[in-house]
């Protein structure tokens, strides 16, 4: 059985940008393009009705941008969509602050057209940590650092702390596994531990933070 067509949400003011972006994706199969919004208010509110399944979010929207239309769709959705924030500046720091309020990744605007089909279906259908080495440019470019340890990094296993290391290079859970040599189930719990220990809601989030603390290196 095929599996669903991914759902997604288009936000961002420039009418040209979401009429591109529509027939790039709608010409690819398994890919439905259900919605759009003008600004970030609009996103919030076609989120709520539609339930996509990947939002691609421009960070600068007139009004609501994009970080705080990421924080209110997370914060008001069961089950939110994944948010995929789209910018022409990738060391923008609008960028890193939606990844820390809960975007996945993001997406250059001048990202090839195969580049922007493989990011949707790679989100939708997988566990991985987006582009890690740009993620780690950005966060070594406007990281909030702080001097002490955290206090999360005792409490980490030896077999969490490696996991998480794993995560920050990109490995899904099932190519964990088998670096680690360890089952794609308890890989899975390693992982929600790190995310309950981290206090972080997923992996984009938890490789920050533990970027931010020291933790790991960027």
């Amino acid at each position: 059985m095929s599996q669903p067509a991914i759902r997604v949400v288009l936000a961002d003011d420039e009418r040209m940008v979401r009429t591109a972006l529509r027939a790039i994706l709608s010409a690819e199969p398994g890919l439905e393009v259900v919605g759009e919004a003008a600004d970030g208010a609009e996103a919030v509110s076609v989120v709520r009705e539609l339930r996509p399944d990947v939002v691609l979010m421009d960070v600068r929207m007139p009004g609501i941008d994009g970080i705080r239309a990421t924080e209110q769709i997370l914060a008001t959705l069961d089950e939110p969509p994944r948010v995929v924030v789209v910018t022409t500046f990738e060391n923008d720091s609008y960028v890193y602050d939606a990844l820390r309020a809960g975007a996945v990744g993001f997406l250059l605007k001048r990202a090839e057209a195969d580049v922007l089909v493989q990011t949707v279906r790679l989100v939708a259908r997988t566990d991985a940590l987006l582009f890690p080495s740009a993620l780690r440019a950005l966060v070594a470019e406007h990281a909030r650092r702080t001097s002490a340890p955290p206090s999360w990094a005792d409490r980490l296993t030896e077999r969490e702390g490696e996991v998480l290391r794993h995560m920050a290079l990109g490995l899904t859970n099932a190519e964990i596994a088998r670096r680690m040599d360890i089952g794609p189930a308890t890989v899975k719990s390693h992982v929600a531990a790190v995310l309950a220990k981290t206090g972080t809601r997923d992996r984009t989030q938890a490789v920050i933070t533990a970027y931010e603390t020291g933790f790991l290196k960027a």
